[in-house]
């Protein structure tokens, strides 16, 4: 039969070999408040080299360490954990940021436990303070504190584990004007932004196992009772101390806006396209495949709206040189723009109409196409035609076509109340004559020999002229015949004229 050994005695020499080892911190704190010893983790997790400069007793700790909670409030001395385990209180989970009290040290966090070690009759043998090291993670948090925060995209926090939301960043608010107040605390039941989302039973789903939620279109309720279109996703952050759940949002308002003023802009269009007076077609340029004709062009081609539908505008045979449509095709694509270029139009009942075409690119749906807009000019160029003949006519015998140009031209210049010019209509054939004569600059004996009239004839008919016309002197008389175009027919040979 084996005989058992009796118990091993362990002593603190034993337990300091086991711990000295951890990663957490180890100190032991003996019942009269001393501190006896601390692993290398604990030193190391304080920035120190040794257990003396910690302190050598729970007040000397005190004196050094300066330790706040999260919220930055300074723990009093009765709060300090040494001091609660000297009185006998266990405790766990307590975080404190530790600095020191003079001169500049790192600020560290810990998360920090307390056990008291009794003896055999449940006297307190002595105290250990484990420390847990939370600076790494603290200084992550506080980056990921500050990328939430500047984040300009929408965003929120919720804790899986009562599912309410701890964090919102300004995006969010702004974008639905809630206050931090409003948000912070609430439940997703509370502020349901799942309440419309086209995945709902998936998402909740996922949310309650800290899977991720996939985009998805939802709404957000807002403060005044609406609600805003929004895009949502949900992803799980794995690196914290508990399962949270991020969700971000893309605010969809925009893009609404910007499909209504779309629609409002194309019904614009569309109304403007159907009604206007002129005839206008709307094809892609590609391929000239015909999309849209308005009524104008269905009544100057006498087509109906059926024979213009999935076909090629080159197969409408309204064109009597479909050759002209394929080059104003590869100038579209060359220069984005016609206008003004001559083209015929056949109508359905084979009448050729001669027609000015302008075109612009448009895109619609992404898809380049060619905007047409065709003037009928038949009937001007008929016009133009009876005008051009009528002028040839007249232009046969100029003579007189001409002063009665130059006639209306100086009434033109001269002020409505003018009555010379109405006089000059009244001057005979022999004073035109002799105001012609006068204009290229002959005196009264020239004029008198060149129109076999006596001297004092000459002066009778000059005096007439000037007070028809309204001049007193000569030279005006000149320059208002030049005016006219009164010019002698006939030339005095032998003088020079004077001028």
């Amino acid at each position: 039969m084996v005989k058992r050994s009796g118990p091993t005695s362990i002593t603190h020499q034993h337990l300091r070999s086991i711990i000295g080892g951890l990663i957490d911190g180890v100190i032991f704190i003996e019942a009269d408040q001393r501190i006896s010893w601390a692993n290398e983790s604990a030193l190391k997790i304080h920035g120190v080299a040794s257990t003396e400069d910690l302190g050598h007793t729970v007040t000397a700790y005190f004196r050094r360490w300066l330790l706040k909670y999260r919220n930055h409030h300074e723990l009093t001395r009765a709060q300090y954990p040494m001091f609660r385990l000297a009185r006998g209180e266990q405790f766990d989970g307590v975080v404190v940021e530790v600095t020191p009290r003079k001169g500049e040290g790192e600020l560290r966090m810990h998360r920090l436990r307390g056990i008291t070690l009794n003896d055999d009759e449940n006297e307190p043998l002595a105290h250990v303070l484990i420390i847990e090291d939370l600076t790494e993670q603290h200084a992550a948090e506080q980056r990921f504190e500050r990328a939430f925060n500047a984040n300009p995209a929408p965003a929120l926090i919720c804790r899986l584990s009562d599912l309410r939301y701890t964090r919102v960043n300004a995006g969010f608010l702004a974008m639905t004007g809630y206050r931090h107040q409003d948000v912070v605390g609430s439940t997703v039941y509370e502020l349901d932004i799942l309440a419309d989302a086209d995945g709902k039973s998936q998402a909740i789903t996922n949310l309650h196992e800290g899977q991720t939620i996939l985009q998805m279109e939802s709404t957000v309720p807002l403060p005044d009772g609406s609600s805003k279109d929004v895009i949502v996703a949900g992803q799980p952050l794995e690196d914290a101390s508990e399962p949270y759940m991020l969700f971000t949002f893309i605010d969809l308002q925009p893009r609404k806006l910007a499909e209504q003023a779309l629609r409002q802009s194309e019904e614009r269009f569309s109304i403007a396209f159907r009604l206007a007076p002129v005839p206008m077609l709307l094809c892609d340029l590609k391929n000239l495949q015909m999309l849209e004709v308005n009524d104008s062009f269905l009544d100057m081609t006498g087509l109906q709206r059926g024979d213009t539908e999935a076909r090629e505008i080159t197969q409408l045979g309204i064109w009597p040189h479909p050759q002209q449509i394929t080059s104003l095709q590869a100038s579209m694509g060359e220069h984005s723009g016609l206008s003004g270029v001559d083209i015929q139009m056949r109508t359905k009942d084979d009448e050729t109409l001669d027609c000015i075409l302008s075109a612009d690119l448009v895109t619609i749906g992404g898809q380049a196409c060619m905007l047409a807009v065709i003037q009928d000019i038949t009937e001007r160029k008929h016009t133009e035609g009876e005008l051009l003949t009528a002028l040839d006519a007249v232009m046969q015998d100029t003579s007189w076509f001409s002063r009665k140009v130059m006639d209306q031209l100086a009434r033109v210049r001269q002020p409505a109340h003018d009555t010379h010019t109405q006089k000059a209509l009244e001057l005979t054939p022999r004073e035109r004559e002799v105001l012609g004569l006068i204009c290229q600059g002959h005196n009264d004996a020239e004029i008198s020999s060149a129109l076999s009239l006596s001297r004092n004839t000459v002066r009778n008919h000059v005096a007439n002229i000037y007070n028809k016309i309204g001049v007193s002197r000569r030279s005006d008389a000149v320059i208002w015949g030049r005016e006219r175009g009164f010019l002698a027919s006939r030339k005095i040979s032998g003088t020079s004229p004077r001028t």
